[in-house]
């Protein structure tokens, strides 16, 4: 379980990641312990190029087509039939992953989560809601996990109806589609964090899947980094007539809805509030985006979720775990939670509805695919990012930060730190120094002549190859390493 950190001074912000990712063969030597005279990891991994490239649109394709085939996936549907319904679907799922495993000689460890659900608005009647997880496990930091989600279930334009056809081809077979192939590219490598790839169940009925994963990784102590929740990636053409497939929306929420009144009051003077943890953990995304995936900008939009509306990351971050939410840019709401049906427009022209597969981009559901596979690879090849991290400097030319060494045995490829500023405006973190591990528990670094008072600060964990943990902001604001909430 994750220990609170200690309330610091001042603020500091959060760092990006790039990934060391080993190729899955037991006979490959260890992750380095450190390098040789301090010198710098390298700027890039050279090793996600190729993960990004391994993604396959033709096998997306394939996965979406099958599970928009089973009809309908809603949570109410048949459980029974090996052709129609949700049922089919997770069993399928959990075939694929088992498919997966085998390939890669039992590299997953393939998983469901049951729990029955019943006297909910969307859920009257006792009903099974089932996750389906492949857990690849870590090879130094196996309780540190980094979670790629889709959804399982579908919906048609009643939310109780599980009988009408909702095929849900890119609400959310896309999302799902593109969990099975992560898995397919990074089982081929071992990492000392552990990788989750998650089917979750029960969303469009009111998020239990999350809800059920959530609590069970809490009081199992699983120490969540990160949640990468993605519902709709395969939409290139919004209801707003806009095309695009170069972008993709990044949510997140700026701190943790499980902030204290103290905490809330330390924040207040010490700034920090568009740095708690998901927020940084966006940060990570966008920078892979700009190194290793091709014709891909991604948009961080500074919000939980779109405007009043929800998504399976909440629940995890509900407690206390980072998340965000990656997406299309320009959805279109005539496929989303429609009846399928075609009506007519007051110029004559036909209008669809329904979330049918003619109207996935399959090559842009995989390159947002790539961005999880080489998102998911920096952070479990990365070290833990740093606990504890403190800083001082008021009325002072320059500032201070300490930070505790991540324990050796779970992080042998820790190689030092990159300490990070940037100005209180700017988005992205804009400058930074490598600090090379002393050893020392408590480690500590001066910017000499960088005023606190003018930027935001972070520290972050690199490993010998460059992978990167996020940037961990000063105090509980930004702490990774933060105990979940009990509900």
């Amino acid at each position: 379980m994750r220990l609170l950190a200690v309330l610091v001074v001042l603020a500091a912000p959060a760092a990006l990641a790039q990934p060391g990712v080993e190729p899955n063969r037991p006979a490959d030597p260890a992750w380095p312990d450190s390098l040789v005279g301090g010198v710098a990891p390298p700027a890039e991994v050279q090793a996600l190029y190729a993960v990004a490239a391994a993604v396959s649109a033709d096998r997306v394709e394939a996965d979406i087509r099958t599970l928009a085939g089973f009809g309908t996936r809603h949570t109410l549907s048949d459980t029974v039939s090996d052709t129609r319904g949700i049922g089919a679907a997770r069993r399928w799922i959990r075939a694929e992953f088992e498919r997966i495993s085998a390939a890669c000689g039992g590299c997953l460890e393939v998983v469901e989560q049951r729990r029955t659900i019943a006297g909910e608005t969307r859920i009257p009647q006792p009903t099974e809601v089932v996750n389906v997880l492949a857990i690849q496990r870590g090879t130094a930091d196996p309780n540190r996990y980094v979670v790629m989600s889709g959804d399982i279930d579908s919906r048609a334009s009643d939310a109780l109806d599980g009988e009408s056809d909702a095929p849900g081809a890119n609400d959310n077979a896309s999302g799902m589609a593109g969990a099975i192939e992560a898995a397919r590219v990074l089982s081929q490598y071992r990492f000392p964090g552990t990788i989750v790839y998650a089917g979750l169940s029960g969303e469009e009925q009111g998020l239990f899947g999350g809800q059920i994963m959530a609590e069970i990784a809490r009081d199992e102590g699983w120490d969540i980094e990160a949640v990468l929740n993605n519902d709709m990636i395969g939409n290139s053409c919004g209801i707003d007539g806009v095309c695009d497939n170069t972008s993709a929306r990044v949510f997140s929420e700026a701190t943790r809805p499980t902030e204290t009144e103290r905490e809330a009051r330390v924040r207040r003077f010490t700034g920090g509030e568009n740095d708690g943890p998901s927020r940084n953990l966006a940060r990570v995304v966008d920078r892979m985006a700009d190194q290793y995936v091709r014709n891909l900008d991604v948009m961080m939009v500074y919000r939980l979720d779109r405007f009043g509306r929800g998504g399976h990351h909440t629940p995890f971050t509900n407690v206390g775990y980072p998340g965000v939410r990656i997406m299309e840019t320009h959805e279109h709401y005539d496929r989303q939670h429609q009846d399928l049906r075609t009506e007519t427009h007051p110029d004559g022209s036909p209008r669809h509805f329904g979330d049918t597969v003619e109207y996935v981009d399959f090559d842009y559901a995989a390159k947002l695919t790539a961005l999880n596979a080489v998102t998911l690879a920096v952070l479990a090849g990365a070290p833990a990012p740093p606990s504890g991290v403190a800083i001082e400097g008021a009325v002072q030319p320059s500032t201070t930060l300490s930070w505790d060494r991540p324990d050796a045995a779970t992080n042998p490829q820790l190689a030092g730190f990159r300490v990070w500023w940037r100005l209180t405006t700017e988005p992205q973190w804009q400058r930074s120094v490598f600090v090379p591990d002393s050893g020392d528990a408590r480690q500590t670094y001066t910017l000499e002549n960088v005023v606190i008072d003018n930027y935001l600060f972070g520290v972050s964990s690199v490993a010998a190859d460059g992978s990167e943990s996020p940037v961990v902001f000063p105090g509980v604001i930004g702490a990774f390493d933060y105990a979940p909430a009990s509900e």
